[in-house]
C-alpha cells in the first residue's frame, strides 16, 4: 500500500516538473529572473500540489494566499515607483524648459518691434503719397481730355506693366503701328459707302436685262421648236403628195395630240399656244432635285426629308430616294433619317391624290417599327392615306407575338390592314386573339365563306375553348359552323390535347339529352369519327362520357354495331 503511494507522488512530482519546464519554454522564459510568466506557472502548480495534498489543503491555501498578497503588494510598489520616476524626471526639466521659453519670448519681442517700425514706416510712404496723389488731381492735366481716364486701366496690359515705362513705351509703339496699317488699310480696302449704293443699282440694271434676255431666249426656243415641228409636219404634208389640206393636218395633230418631229416629242400643244409652263416644271423638278442631294451631301437630313415630301409630282418619293436614307445609317445622338423620311411623305400624304404606293407603306411600317415608334405607326396607319398590302399586315401581327405588352394595339392594326385588303381569314384571326368572340362569330355571318377547313385552321391558331364553344353551338336557331367531334378530334391530333380535355369535361358534365342532341345534330362527323371520339373519351377517362355516346349510337334505329370500315352518316337513316 504504501509503495503504491509512493509510486503515484514520484509521478505527480515528474508531471508537474514537465509542466514547468515546457510552460517556461513556451513563454520564452529560459533565463532566471521575477517575470511574471514565472509567477502565473509556479502559482497555477501551486494550485496542483493543494489539489492533490488534501490533508494540507486549507494550511497550502493559506500560505498562497499571503504570498498572492505579498507579490500583489510589490507589484503595486514598482508601479507607483515608476510614476514617480516619471513625475521627478518632469520636474527636474522645468527650470531648462521655462529658460528657453524666457528666451523665445525676448525673440518674438525684438520681432514685433522690428514690424512694428516697418509698419510705421510704410504708413507715412501711404500718407506721403496720398497727399501727392491729391496734390495732382487738384491741377489740370492739359493732355487728358477726362478725369476718368487717369484711373482706367489699359486694355491689354497688367496693372505691373502699365506702371512700367518700358513696357508703356512698348504698347505705345505697338498702338503707332496699328495706326499707320489702319490708315493705309483705309486707302487700299476700304470705299466709300455711295460707292456700294452705285453698284447696287448697276446690279438692279444688270439682273433686269439678264430677265429680259431670259425671257426672249425662252420665247426664241419655243418659236424655234413650233417652226420646226411646222417644217416637218410640211416636209411630210409634201411626201404624201398634198392629198389632204394642210389646215387639217394641224388640227388632226392639236386634237390627237399626235408625236411629230423628232419620235418621242410631244409637244405640239406647248408649241403652238406659246405656253413655256410645263418646261419651267420640268426646270423646277430639275431644282427640286439638285437642291435635295446638296441637303444629303451636307447633312441636313432633316431638311432633305422635307424636300422630298414637298417635291412636284412625287418624283422624290420612291425608292432610290429611300435607299439614299437607308444608306445613311445611324446616327449617334440623332433620329434615324429614313424614319425622318417616312414621317415627311406619310405626313404629307392626305394633300396628294394618291395615296403612297404600297411598297414604300410596308418600308415605312418595318421602320417605324425597328425603330420601336408603335406610336407613329398606329398614326399613319389610322390617320394618313397609305396602300395596304399583307405583307405589312403580317409585319405588324409578328411584331405583336414577339412583344407582349403591345400585342393588343398590334392585333388591332393588323385588323385594319387586313380588312382594307379583303382578306378575312386573317382578319377573323385577328378578332379571335383580341378576345372579340361575337364580334368574331357575326364575321362569319357576314360573309359566309368560311369553310370548315379554314375554322379548324382557326381554332388550330386560336386554341380557345369559348371560341370552339361557339363555333360548334346553335346560334339563333341556326346550325353550328363548325362540328363539336371534328373540332375535338382535330385537337388531339394537333398535340393540343389540353384545349380537347378541357371541352371534354364541360360536356362531360353535361345531361345526356345534351349530349344526344351534340351527336344527332351533328352532319358532318361519321359515325367512325364518333366511335374515335369515344375511344379518346374512353383514353383520357372520361368513361360515363364514353358510355353515353356509344348508347347513343348503337340505339339508332338500323344500327347494330359500329365498326371501323362504316362510313355511314348519322342522319342517313332519315333520308332512306
Amino acid at each position: 500500500m504504501g509503495t503504491s503511494t509512493e509510486k503515484s507522488d514520484k509521478e505527480f512530482l515528474e508531471s508537474i516538473q514537465r509542466y514547468i519546464t515546457t510552460e517556461t519554454e513556451r513563454v520564452g522564459c529560459n533565463e532566471e529572473g521575477p517575470a511574471d510568466e514565472y509567477y502565473t506557472i509556479y502559482r497555477n502548480v501551486f494550485d496542483k500540489v493543494i489539489e492533490y495534498v488534501t490533508a494540507y489543503k486549507s494550511i497550502l491555501t493559506s500560505i498562497k494566499k499571503e504570498y498572492d498578497a505579498f507579490i500583489e503588494t510589490i507589484k503595486k510598489g514598482r508601479r507607483t515607483a515608476f510614476y514617480l520616476h516619471g513625475k521627478l524626471k518632469v520636474l527636474a526639466a522645468e527650470p531648462t524648459a521655462l529658460v528657453y521659453h524666457q528666451r523665445r519670448a525676448i525673440q518674438l519681442e525684438g520681432k514685433v518691434r522690428i514690424i512694428e517700425n516697418n509698419s510705421t514706416m510704410i504708413q507715412l510712404q501711404i500718407d506721403q503719397m496720398k497727399q501727392l496723389r491729391a496734390e495732382y488731381d487738384k491741377k489740370e492735366v492739359k493732355f487728358c481730355a477726362s478725369k476718368w481716364q487717369l484711373w482706367r486701366p489699359i486694355p491689354g496690359m497688367t496693372l505691373q506693366e502699365s506702371v512700367n515705362l518700358d513696357a508703356l513705351n512698348k504698347y505705345k509703339q505697338l498702338l503707332e503701328d496699328k495706326y499707320i496699317q489702319r490708315k493705309q488699310d483705309m486707302s487700299t480696302e476700304y470705299v466709300p459707302a455711295q460707292k456700294k449704293a452705285d453698284l447696287d443699282e448697276e446690279m438692279i440694271v444688270l439682273l433686269k436685262r439678264r430677265d429680259i434676255a431670259e425671257t426672249l431666249n425662252k420665247d426664241l426656243q419655243f418659236r424655234h421648236q413650233r417652226l420646226q415641228v411646222i417644217s416637218h409636219t410640211l416636209t411630210t404634208w409634201i411626201k404624201h403628195n398634198l392629198r389632204i389640206p394642210f389646215q387639217d393636218i394641224m388640227e388632226k395633230i392639236q386634237k390627237t395630240k399626235a408625236i411629230c418631229g423628232k419620235g418621242d416629242e410631244s409637244i405640239v400643244d406647248e408649241i403652238f399656244e406659246d405656253d413655256p409652263s410645263k418646261t419651267k416644271e420640268a426646270i423646277i423638278m430639275l431644282y427640286y432635285i439638285e437642291r435635295f442631294n446638296e441637303l444629303i451631301s451636307l447633312g441636313e437630313y432633316e431638311k432633305a426629308a422635307c424636300f422630298a415630301a414637298n417635291s412636284p409630282r412625287r418624283i422624290l418619293q420612291n425608292t432610290g430616294t429611300m435607299n439614299k436614307f437607308k444608306a445613311i445609317g445611324k446616327i449617334r445622338g440623332k433620329p434615324l433619317p429614313l424614319l425622318l423620311f417616312f414621317e415627311a411623305i406619310f405626313s404629307t400624304s392626305q394633300a396628294f391624290k394618291r395615296p403612297i404606293n404600297a411598297d414604300l407603306t410596308l418600308e415605312g411600317i418595318k421602320c417605324g417599327l425597328s425603330e420601336k415608334r408603335l406610336d407613329l405607326v398606329t398614326h399613319w396607319i389610322t390617320q394618313e392615306k397609305l396602300t395596304f398590302s399583307e405583307k405589312a399586315g403580317d409585319i405588324i401581327f409578328a411584331y405583336g407575338e414577339q412583344n407582349t405588352y403591345q400585342r393588343p394595339s398590334c392585333l388591332a392594326l393588323a385588323q385594319i390592314i387586313y380588312n382594307e385588303c379583303g382578306l378575312h381569314k386573317k382578319t377573323l384571326l385577328c378578332l379571335c386573339k383580341q378576345g372579340q368572340i361575337n364580334e368574331a362569330m357575326e364575321y362569319i355571318q357576314q360573309f359566309k365563306d368560311f369553310t370548315s377547313d379554314d375554322l379548324i385552321q382557326l381554332i388550330t391558331a386560336c386554341p380557345e375553348t369559348e371560341l370552339i364553344k361557339c363555333l360548334t353551338q346553335e346560334r339563333n336557331g341556326k346550325p353550328p359552323f363548325l362540328s363539336f367531334g371534328l373540332a375535338v378530334l382535330h385537337l388531339f391530333s394537333v398535340d393540343m390535347k389540353k384545349v380537347g380535355i378541357k371541352l371534354l369535361q364541360e360536356i362531360s358534365n353535361g345531361e345526356k339529352a345534351l349530349i344526344e342532341h351534340l351527336v344527332m345534330g351533328d352532319l358532318f362527323c361519321s359515325l367512325e369519327k364518333w366511335q374515335e371520339m369515344a375511344n379518346i373519351c374512353l383514353q383520357n377517362g372520361f368513361e360515363n362520357l364514353f358510355n353515353d355516346i356509344m348508347s347513343i349510337l348503337r340505339s339508332q334505329a338500323g344500327v347494330s354495331e359500329i365498326s371501323e370500315d362504316d362510313s355511314i352518316n348519322l342522319m342517313e337513316h332519315v333520308f332512306w
